[in-house]
């Protein structure tokens, strides 16, 4: 489970991660970063609560209700496990796409830790 501390909920949020951060596309997951110091302040300044946030975009694409609802939980414990290695003041927004509902969660930890090396936000220590 995701602490709520490492949760995006607000809509702003979600956007100006989306339309100011960088953006890597992999197989299955389109991952958008941004992290607090690529923007002074904007004219609305974010609220940090802590750590790292993630904000999960699973839409209809995906699959019904049951599926995104899986794909969504496999994917917040992924984040939970990655909090420690991300700087505190990134947020990440993972887009899923139709292939992250029949892909197995190892395989989106994979795609998800090559996309945030390469947008230099999680160190390259980490495997695979």
């Amino acid at each position: 489970m995701l602490p709520e501390p490492y949760r995006l909920h607000r809509r702003t949020d979600f956007s100006r991660t989306v339309r100011q951060g960088r953006r890597i596309g992999r197989r299955d997951l389109v991952v958008h970063v941004l992290l607090h110091d690529d923007h002074d302040s904007g004219p609305i300044p974010p609220i940090r609560v802590g750590g790292p946030r993630f904000g999960l975009i699973v839409s209809k694409a995906v699959g019904p209700a049951v599926v995104r609802h899986r794909v969504a939980r496999r994917l917040r414990h992924i984040c939970a496990s990655l909090t420690a290695e991300l700087p505190e003041g990134a947020d990440i927004v993972i887009r899923a796409l139709p292939g992250a509902a029949d892909a197995p969660s190892e395989e989106l930890l994979r795609q998800l830790r090559s996309g945030l090396r390469k947008l230099g936000t999680l160190a390259v220590s980490g495997n695979s």
